[in-house]
């Protein structure tokens, strides 16, 4: 059964003038794409900057309108022009980590507050602070942790406060947007081992956009390349990047850097 299903999506944008006297253009961030998920599978999204790949997850998400094209999440169409209420299913069906955890949590809340935010805002009824408890304790933080804000945190411990924050209404679908750039290696693994952990014991179905390509050989079953807003391959993740079709996959794989003597 598919979770997602994206049919004839697409995204175009105005494109800034390059003088006065030029008309009007528009530039295609993302050209008519069809894409299928299915539940409880994990999929990378790869590709270089500017391929295509955050527009792809907006879209999916109902974060962006299509310039066309349908989206539907577990069956039911997602209208990106509906009130924030009206798409609360949505909201409680998907979870994101974004890229910097410096940046996507608020300095004047507490862990707590941070992680609790998605269950008193999408009405979800239950003991909040034991769930944010567990949840804490799912990421590998103490409870106690609670307390603090992000600036007494190191760097790999708000990537997990983030991971808590996507995962604390128990949504069906987890989204990784680059969710480990920003990180050092040390830590990158351990976030990674927890991604790992979590699709196992939660069930989810994992989409990650990532430049890259070992962790999503780590993490994902089948991977999607893009190039300039096109989906040029897809395929099982060892399929692709053993066997690629495409000449773009080809050369993303070929400018991976290798260590001498190894």
């Amino acid at each position: 059964m598919n979770i997602i299903e994206a049919r004839g999506l697409r995204r175009d944008y105005f494109a800034p003038k390059r003088s006065p006297f030029e008309r009007s253009r528009t530039q295609t961030a993302l050209a008519p794409t069809d894409l299928d998920v299915a539940e409880g599978t994990s999929l990378g999204i790869i590709g270089e900057s500017g391929s295509g790949k955050s527009t792809l997850i907006r879209l999916l998400l109902g974060l962006d309108r299509p310039t066309a094209g349908i989206v539907s999440v577990a069956g039911r169409e997602v209208d990106a022009a509906a009130s924030a209420r009206s798409l609360h299913w949505l909201r409680r069906a998907t979870g994101l980590v974004f890229q910097d955890p410096y940046a996507s949590l608020d300095p004047r809340m507490t862990t707590a507050q941070i992680i609790g935010e998605p269950l008193w805002a999408l009405d979800i009824d239950g003991d909040h602070s034991a769930r944010i408890a567990e949840v804490l304790t799912q990421v590998g933080l103490e409870p106690s942790m609670a307390a603090r804000y992000p600036h007494e945190l190191s760097g790999g411990q708000r990537q997990r406060i983030a991971l808590a924050r996507a995962i604390v209404h128990r949504p069906r679908i987890l989204v990784g947007d680059e969710p480990l750039s920003a990180l050092d290696v040390t830590v990158r693994a351990q976030i990674l081992e927890l991604l790992a952990e979590l699709r196992r014991t939660s069930d989810l179905t994992l989409l990650l956009v990532s430049h890259d390509i070992g962790v999503v050989q780590n993490l994902c079953d089948e991977v999607v390349v893009m190039k300039d807003g096109v989906i040029v391959e897809r395929g099982t993740t060892t399929k692709v990047l053993l066997d690629p079709q495409h000449e773009y996959t080809r050369r993303l794989l070929a400018a991976i850097p290798v260590i001498p003597g190894r």
